[in-house]
Order: structure tokens, then C-alpha cells, then sequence
């Protein structure tokens, strides 16, 4: 009895290492199988290759008025492409158009001068006839003298007549530049971002106030990669590199390096890079993550 005893406590003991190794034979035995139609064999994880950089727009810009006024119309919502020069908000300038129409008209007027013109040649030909009648003695010298007097005050009239019709044209154009100043028109070919203000509301001036429009540039567009101080010097200007751009969109993309700054980071002893990437076709989104390799 004792010995049976002894036999079932040392089977006992075993059954652990028995079931490992039955596990053990499983996995090899399941390893060993040829993987099944269609499938690719798992990989060992591994690290990712290339340096970590982040696609961005070229440049961001907040669009303000440099007038308050109200808005009157707003051509373009968010989404919408737009091209350097194109008209994007129109502000309320009703005051500014009337008076341009007034100083555009006055810069054409011809009444003013050619009654100058009309009154000098008058007044040379009184003083040619005063003339003649002062060498026959018909005539004394002081009236001829008057005469050439009112020749000279026509001939300033005629002058003040033409500085008038110049000053209109400068005026018309001030005008025009303050009527313009109520078109906001895009700086830049690319996309509107968000509209932050509607119509009917008054869009203020300055750096502080809230801006109508932001805009971004997306061809091309920036790249930006944090490489570390052992690269320094191993990365030229005007570098051509493959940028690998991360979910959703997956590619490769060549780019030219723009910048390589001249001050490294001591902290964490990095220093950074500027590549430039051609996006003439808009497919690549600004925003996302990507890896780039400098060999």
C-alpha cells in the first residue's frame, strides 16, 4: 500500500513538465506545417527603417481685413481651392465706390481747361492789338502793360485748371486702392482651411482680430524631420530622398532638401531638416506622419 502511495505522489509531480512538453510538440509540430494557399508566413516584428517626419502644408495663412467694414458676399466655403489673386471676400464699400466714381469723372473734365485755354488766347490777342495802337501812339504804354497782366493771370488759370484734372487722377486713384482694399483676394494657390466669420458680419482690422479666412498651401509641401547630430554635415542642400508617407496613404515620394539648420540642439543633441515635396495633383494630404532615409 505504502508503495503504491508513492508511485501516484511521483506522477503527480511530473504531470507539469508532461504538459509543457506536450505543449512544446504541438507548437513545433504546428510551426513545421506548410502555411495554407494564400496566406504570407507571419514576420518577426522589427523596428521601423528611416527617420520619423511629419508632412505639412508649405505655408499657413490667416486672412484679415485691413479695414472694418461689413461683409457682403464670401465667394468660397471650406474645401474650396482658390489661386493667388482671386477675389475670396467682398466687404461693403458703397461710400468708397461713389466717390470714386466722382474723382474718376473729374479727372476727364474738359470745361475747366478749355475755358483757361479759351481766355489766354484772348488775352494775346488784346495784347497783339494794344501793341500795334501802343507803336502808333494810338495807345498809352500802361494799358498795354495791363493787358499782358491779364495774359499772365490766364495763362496761371490755365495751370491751376490742368494741376486740378492732375490732382482728380491722384485722388481717383487712392480711391480705387480703398475700394480694393474691400476685395480680400488670396496670397497664395491652395486651399481654404476654415471660414471663420459670414456674411453680415463686420470683419475688424488688425493683427488681434478674428480672422475671415485661413488658407493653406499644398504644392508643395514641407517636410519637416528631427535628425540626430551624427548626421550633421551628411545632409546637403538640394539632397534628393525618398519620403514614405504613413496610413492612409501609403507611397513614395521624392523630395529636395531646402534646410538644414545651423544650430543643433544640445539637450537633445538633434538638429533639423526642411525637405520640400511636389504635390501638383493635391493627393497628398498635409497632416500626416511619414519616414524618410538619409544614406
Amino acid at each position: 500500500m505504502p508503495s503504491s502511495l508513492h508511485r501516484t505522489m511521483r506522477t503527480l509531480h511530473r504531470l507539469p513538465a508532461i504538459v509543457a512538453l506536450a505543449a512544446a510538440l504541438a507548437t513545433a509540430a504546428h510551426a513545421a506545417q506548410p502555411p495554407a494557399p494564400g496566406t504570407v508566413p507571419a514576420r518577426p516584428a522589427g523596428p521601423a527603417r528611416g527617420h520619423v517626419c511629419l508632412i505639412e502644408p508649405f505655408q499657413r495663412v490667416e486672412l484679415r481685413s485691413v479695414v472694418e467694414a461689413r461683409i457682403l458676399a464670401m465667394h468660397v466655403d471650406r474645401g474650396s481651392e482658390v489661386r493667388k489673386g482671386q477675389v475670396l471676400v467682398d466687404l461693403d464699400s458703397a461710400h468708397e465706390r461713389a466717390a470714386l466714381e466722382g474723382a474718376r469723372y473729374r479727372s476727364v473734365m474738359e470745361g475747366e481747361i478749355k475755358g483757361a485755354d479759351g481766355r489766354v488766347e484772348a488775352a494775346k490777342e488784346k495784347l497783339a492789338r494794344r501793341e500795334l495802337m501802343v507803336k502808333e501812339r494810338f495807345l498809352a504804354p500802361q494799358d498795354r502793360d495791363d493787358t499782358r497782366s491779364e495774359l499772365q493771370v490766364a495763362e496761371a488759370n490755365r495751370t491751376q485748371a490742368l494741376d486740378n484734372r492732375r490732382l482728380a487722377q491722384i485722388e481717383q486713384t487712392r480711391l480705387a486702392e480703398l475700394v480694393e482694399q474691400r476685395r480680400l483676394r488670396s496670397p497664395i494657390n491652395g486651399v481654404v482651411t476654415e471660414r471663420l466669420q459670414q456674411v453680415g458680419e463686420i470683419a475688424q482690422a488688425g493683427e488681434t482680430a478674428r480672422a475671415v479666412l485661413r488658407l493653406a498651401q499644398i504644392h508643395p509641401l514641407r517636410v519637416e524631420v528631427v535628425l540626430p547630430v551624427s548626421l550633421y554635415g551628411k545632409v546637403a542642400r538640394g539632397a534628393k530622398v525618398m519620403v514614405e508617407a504613413e496610413a492612409p496613404v501609403s507611397g513614395r515620394y521624392e523630395a529636395t532638401v531646402q534646410v538644414v539648420d545651423k544650430v543643433v540642439d544640445s539637450a537633445s543633441g538633434t538638429f533639423g531638416v526642411r525637405l520640400e515635396l511636389p504635390n501638383p495633383s493635391g493627393n497628398i494630404p498635409a497632416g500626416i506622419k511619414c519616414r524618410v532615409g538619409f544614406d
